[in-house]
């Protein structure tokens, strides 16, 4: 039995960049680099350190994580280990042994999609949504299906209930929502993806709202610092205990998070592919993890009021703060404003 408790309650391993998808917001471009995979030993060994640092939940993300050969031969081991395993699946591979594998060793999967047929094929591919659609149901009558994952971009933004009411209708435990980062692929094409501050101020309003209609059915989390200021307009009394027990959506460059690589990178942000801390090979999560809080840098991004701009005269810069990683790829500055929230401060309206 461990006798150590994570501050982290999942660790997650990206464990490939490999995708036989092409969907244009992908957050790497794999045309830059494969960057290499760490070997199966390798693959326990990150096991053994999730284990050791003492978080109950690995996560494993891709890329298409079935691409893996050894994927199963790593689940296996973490779940002998006494780890919860979820993984995060296109549905562009699937067939009937990656499915058995998934169920015989209990995985809570989740799937992506983004909306319904049109919307998700326009930024996904043709036919993209009726996979997904079929392993999300097969998923759901084996007992594991566990989160629909959407990214929200211009062509979906008005279409959010349909995933919601899919994980209703299906028993997905959450719906979440990613607001668009502009990293990998979705750099280039940012301009034309990203929904205006504007249409993501009225896509988190109509969010809360239909988190209110579906409760107790599905619950609806989103990935993106401002919409704790919307949460915070909107439902005053409930908010802390949302804040500090539910909300999944803040940004976390500050010391508050850390994953590994394909590579065995340890990195500081779920997007940004700067500021690694480390390699598995070399280091352990604990090690690194025990930097990253004496960290300067984190620290300093962790200080909210090191913000610049809009964003550093906020009156919600404490639970807020904006995307770090968005506004250094505007501006160049990650310390700047995130270019992406409409809110003007009360400060700049006075």
């Amino acid at each position: 039995m461990r006798k150590s408790k994570a501050p982290l309650y999942m660790i997650t391993w990206r464990c490939t960049r490999r995708c036989v998808g092409n969907c244009s917001y992908c957050s790497f471009n794999l045309e830059a680099g494969n960057f290499g995979e760490v070997s199966t030993e390798d693959g326990f060994r990150i096991v053994d350190q999730v284990y050791d640092f003492g978080s109950p939940w690995f996560g494993i993300s891709g890329g298409e994580p079935l691409l893996r050969r050894d994927i199963f031969d790593i689940i296996g081991y973490a779940k002998k280990a006494g780890l919860e395993v979820s993984l995060i699946t296109s549905g562009f591979v699937f067939n009937e042994d990656l499915f058995n594998g998934l169920v015989r060793n209990e995985v809570h999967t989740a799937v992506s999609i983004d909306g319904p047929r049109e919307a998700n094929d326009r930024v996904r591919g043709a036919g993209s949504y009726d996979k997904a659609f079929s392993v999300m149901k097969r998923l759901s009558e084996a007992g594991i299906l566990d989160c629909l994952v959407v990214t929200l971009n211009r062509y979906n933004y008005k279409f959010i209930e349909h995933p919601i009411k899919l994980g209703a209708d299906y028993g997905a435990r959450m719906v979440v929502f990613h607001n668009l980062v502009p990293v990998g692929r979705a750099g280039p094409n940012i301009e034309d993806l990203a929904p205006s501050p504007e249409e993501y101020e009225w896509t988190f309003n109509h969010l809360y709202d239909l988190s209110k209609k579906y409760e107790g059915k599905v619950q609806v989390n989103v990935y993106s610092p401002f919409y704790a200021r919307i949460v915070r307009q909107k439902n005053p009394f409930d908010f802390w205990d949302w804040f500090t027990t539910r909300f999944l959506g803040k940004c976390t460059i500050g010391g508050n998070y850390i994953s590994v690589t394909e590579n065995g990178d340890f990195r500081s942000c779920g997007f940004n592919e700067g500021y690694r801390l480390g390699n598995v090979r070399t280091k352990t999560l604990k090690e690194c993890w025990s930097e990253l809080q004496r960290s300067d840098f984190h620290l300093k991004l962790r200080d909210k009021s090191n913000l610049k701009g809009k964003c550093g005269v906020c009156e919600y810069r404490e639970i807020c703060g904006g995307c770090r990683t968005r506004a250094e790829f505007y501006t160049g500055d990650i310390f700047e404003s995130d270019p992406a929230c409409a809110y003007i401060p009360k400060m700049l309206r006075e």
